[in-house]
């Protein structure tokens, strides 16, 4: 399929609980995750859920790399996360200025953990235990969100803490 549609804040499907996955091994799952993989990069997502393509199942992109959205954002390979979970977490949190491709022409200021410890399945089956920090840890937050039916906009702290992209980018002199 390619690059696939993201539905956008008010869908009921984006306020929805994925479901498990259970067979890996799904020719439509591995579909699904080259669409994935596709639709982050041509969106200049550093990031995609299931769930923003109206896949109701616990899979995400995490892609962290410089682009238009998030220039100063580190290079990593992109990985496809199944059935991930948070193990644990520090006790310091950090705000940050996230958007999101289901919630288009708005960022806001984000507590997250600056550190956290995560389990997850790859494309292949192959169990991964890593420990994540600062914008990648916010990466994987943002999207464990998504399969908890949840936004970034559900954790802002006050209604100051939302900018449109246009007021983000002129206040914070991105190109």
């Amino acid at each position: 399929m390619g690059i696939r549609s993201v539905i956008q804040l008010g869908d009921v499907r984006l306020r929805s609980q994925a479901q498990p996955i259970q067979h890996l091994d799904d020719p439509q799952l591995q579909q699904l995750i080259d669409d994935l993989l596709a639709t982050a990069a041509a969106k200049n997502g550093v990031g995609i859920a299931a769930p923003q393509v109206a896949e109701g199942l616990q899979l995400f992109i995490v892609a962290s790399r410089p682009n238009p959205r998030y220039p100063e954002a580190p290079t990593m390979e992109p990985i496809a996360m199944i059935n991930p979970h948070i193990l644990n977490h520090s006790d310091d949190q950090v705000k940050g200025w996230e958007g999101c491709l289901s919630v288009p022409g708005k960022r806001g200021f984000v507590p997250r953990y600056r550190e956290i410890e995560v389990t997850y399945l790859d494309r292949d089956g192959h169990d991964h235990r890593q420990h994540l920090q600062d914008f990648v840890a916010r990466i994987f937050q943002h999207e464990y969100d998504h399969l908890q039916g949840k936004v970034f906009l559900d954790r802002v702290e006050h209604p100051d803490d939302i900018l449109t992209e246009a007021e983000y980018q002129n206040r914070f002199n991105c190109p």
